[in-house]
């Protein structure tokens, strides 16, 4: 568990939005200092000056792109160099991508398969060893209420989603009795710019949704229970609970409802796109 959240140091990895950034709020608030690290140096500038204003909280800001295969060795090389000791790590830093097979870029697919599982995994294990040795810390990797199913036309960021659940979930079983904790956060639909950057933009107006401040909170609570993880929200717990009795063939088709794309693209279209043993358009 945590040792005490006065005075020590928290990495939050996407701290310039969304999540992220209310993260660094609410442990502001609770007297942590903070290593923010994402893209978007001016955001976390504000952010770190409205924090120290109003908690007298220490910030360092760290700009750098998290899809980098280098990122977490980067950040990692940049934590020792602060020769402080990371007391709480929240991998939050992620996207998503939402479309059909023939508009979706394997660029795009690798982009996100680098930020939202080998960055996160990376770190983890860099930052874990120094927890175990002081014998108290916690992770919190953000992952989402799509990680209990397949879901369709967002095949690749649903499957990133469950294996951060799955990892989280057997991290902790491993390190719980050394005085560490590791925890999965599965929020639903939450009021961030997440769908406008995943290529759907206003989807968010048209479903019912949650504020980060309160997906923040109940993480706090959960993880300082030790929970192996927690979807915040009752009627989203219980949909991740619902697909338990549906076959899986069911679950997938239903997920086709929500996220189908507008804009189909026509059958006579998409027999022209390339195949994967020859070279399209440049």
């Amino acid at each position: 568990m945590i040792d005490s959240y006065n005075d020590r140091w928290a990495l939050i990895t996407g701290a310039s939005s969304g999540i992220g950034a209310e993260f660094a709020a609410q442990l502001a608030g609770r007297g942590m200092h903070l290593i923010l690290a994402a893209r978007r140096k001016e955001k976390m500038a504000e952010l770190a000056t409205e924090l120290n204003t109003r908690h007298g909280t220490r910030c360092h800001i760290v700009a750098i792109d998290l899809a980098d295969p280098e990122a977490s060795r980067r950040l990692f090389e940049e934590i020792r160099r602060l020769a402080v000791d990371v007391e709480l790590l929240v991998n939050n830093a992620g996207i998503g991508l939402i479309g059909q097979i023939e508009s979706t870029s394997p660029e795009d697919v690798r982009h996100l398969l680098n930020l939202n599982l080998l960055t996160l995994a990376d770190l983890t294990y860099r930052v874990l060893p120094g927890m175990l040795h002081r014998r108290h810390g916690a992770i919190i990797n953000v992952s989402s209420q799509a990680a209990f199913q397949p879901v369709a036309f967002m095949a690749t960021y649903a499957a990133s989603t469950s294996f951060t659940l799955h990892f989280s979930e057997a991290l902790w079983a491993e390190v719980r009795s050394r005085g560490v904790t590791v925890m999965a956060l599965c929020p639903g639909v939450t009021r961030t710019d997440f769908f406008d950057k995943a290529g759907v933009p206003g989807w968010l107006e048209k479903h019912a949704s949650v504020t980060p401040t309160k997906v923040v909170r109940k993480a706090l609570r959960a993880m300082e229970k030790r929970r192996q993880y927690v979807v915040p929200g009752w009627k989203n717990y219980l949909l991740t609970l619902l697909v338990r009795f549906m076959t899986r063939r069911t679950a997938v088709n239903e997920s086709k409802r929500y996220f189908r794309p507008k804009k189909q693209i026509p059958e006579s279209e998409a027999t022209k796109q390339p195949n994967d043993m020859g070279h399209g358009p440049e």
